[in-house]
Parts: structure tokens; sequence; C-alpha cells
């Protein structure tokens, strides 16, 4: 390990233990209620990636130089489409993910991307095709049933929406996050049956894993410092640090936005932004969520 990344890992746990500190000392009796900026981790936004721009180079030059079978070239197109999004250029990923399907028309992979840009611009119609394509490809191509599901939230189609959540899910029943984006799903449709769930599930987490701190903050158990304390305890790199920070500063925002408390939930999306994750789906749909909460906002004007 590099020595300077050492010591900012040394320096996080201790870090983590004045988090809870400043929080306290602050006065907030309730962190819910809006912690203070101050009393937040905040990322160091990713770099462009080098190696993300060199793929990009590399496939660029075979594409015009090299003699390519259609399937060949797709595969090509569809993984420079996954460099683009990887460093934020959602346009020209989008026009590589079409590509890719009119040379090869049976690319799971690539309706899958399509339909995550259909749902982040909110053409949901023709995102719910694009991950019903890839579904149809490939039954087993299981991250589209999240995306699917997303949709269907963002889409307002709530049931149908908790069904792929909890589809997605069963899939492996011991990832925190799966169980939180499947209670976001059902709270929609019951929010007491969601939450009576939600504890259920909490009962077979790992204590290890960092994000079971969300489900318990969810569940009123913990608060912010201990969400944000819990992410950085075995944190290895800064890379890893803000991947944590994205998918945690979304959940919160999800938490508020649910209760209506409208600056808090902003806040927290735009820290999740903030961190540079494109690949994220944190950080592709918390877009959706701040404009929600400004569209919500210009009705009540």
């Amino acid at each position: 390990m590099h020595r300077g990344i050492s010591l900012i890992v040394k320096h996080w746990r201790k870090f983590s233990i004045l988090l809870v500190i400043m929080l306290f000392a602050s006065g907030c009796t309730s962190v819910r209620q809006g912690p203070s900026v101050n009393s937040l981790l905040l990322a160091e936004p990713e770099p462009v990636s080098q190696r993300a721009q060199l793929v990009i180079a590399r496939y660029t030059h075979i594409l015009y130089q090299a003699p390519l079978s259609d399937e060949e070239r797709a595969e090509l197109v569809f993984q420079r489409g996954i460099a683009y999004d990887s460093i934020g250029l959602n346009s020209l990923a989008r026009l590589d993910y079409a590509e890719a399907l009119r040379l090869k028309p049976d690319m799971a992979e690539a309706y899958n991307s399509v339909g995550v840009h259909y749902t982040q611009e909110g053409q949901f119609l023709q995102a719910y095709e694009a991950f019903d394509s890839t579904l149809e490809i490939n039954p087993d191509y299981h991250f589209a049933l999240l995306n699917r599901g997303i949709a269907l939230y963002y889409g307002g189609r709530n049931e149908l929406a908790a069904r792929d959540t909890l589809a997605f899910l069963s899939q492996d029943e011991s990832d925190p996050i799966r169980v939180v984006w499947h209670y976001i799903a059902a709270s929609k449709v019951d929010n007491e049956a969601a939450l009576a769930n939600l504890r259920q599930r909490r009962e077979t987490l790992d204590e290890n894993i960092w994000s079971t701190s969300l489900v318990d903050f969810y569940l009123g158990k913990v608060d912010e410092a201990a969400v944000v304390a819990a992410l950085i305890r075995d944190v290895q790199s800064q890379a890893q640090l803000n991947n944590r920070l994205c998918e945690a500063y979304f959940y919160l925002g999800k938490y508020h936005a649910q209760r209506g408390n409208k600056v808090t939930a902003a806040n927290y999306f735009k820290l999740s932004l903030s961190t540079n994750v494109h690949e994220y789906v944190e950080h592709k749909y918390a877009r959706i969520e701040l404009a929600n909460i400004r569209a919500a906002a210009r009705a009540q004007d």
C-alpha cells in the first residue's frame, strides 16, 4: 500500500470517533433533523480515470483500423460505451450502446445500459421495454431486475417495482443494499408491511458489512454518524471510500426525501453526486431525486 494512502486510512479510524463527537457537540439532539455539513465526511471527488481514457483511445483505434466482424465491433463499441459511462460522458455512451445494438440486436447488456439511460431521462416506457428485452435475451441478467424495478418505482408503478426488487433480493439475501432497495419500493405499497419485512431481514444480515448500518438507520436504531463511522471502519483506499460515500449519502437522502425533509435530502443527493462515482446506480439516480425535489418545490409555488 502506498505510504500516503496508509496514513489516510490510519487517520480515518480516528476521524470516525471525532465525527460522532462533533455531531453531538454541535448541539444536534437529533441528526435526522438535518446534520450540519461541517459534521459530514466530504468526498474527494474521483479523478477522471486514466484507464477509462486509455480504453476509449485503444478501442477507437481498433474500430477504425482493424477488420472486424459485426459481433466483434459490437462488443468493442459496447465496452467503449461502458468506459464513456464510467467518466460521465453519457451522450457518447448512449450513442455507442445504440450502435452496439444495431450491430448485434441480441446484446442483453446493451439493452440494460440503454434502459438505465432512459430511466435517467424519465422515459419510463422505453426503459421498461429495454429491460424486458434484456431479460428475454438473458433471464439470468439479474441486475436488469433491479434496474427495471427502479424504473418502475420512479414511474409510479409501485407494486411491480416491489416485485422486481424482491426478485433481485432473492438472488442474494445477504446484501443490505438489496434489502434497502426492496424496502424503498415496497414501502410505497404498504409501509407498515415493508417495515416489518425490513426488521425480519435485518436479523440475518452480517454485522461486519458496513451497509448493514443503512438498514439499522432505516429502522431507527442508529443515526447518520453511525452510518459514516461504519463505512469508514475498514476502508483501504480513497476510491473505496468514495464508492461507499456515494451509496451512503444516496440512501440517507432517500430516507429524508420519503419523510419530506427536502433540504436535507437534496444536500445528501448532492453529496452523493460529488463523489464522481459515475458507474454506481446511486450516482445515476441521485439526479432524478434532485429533479423530483425541485419539481415538487415548483409545484408548490
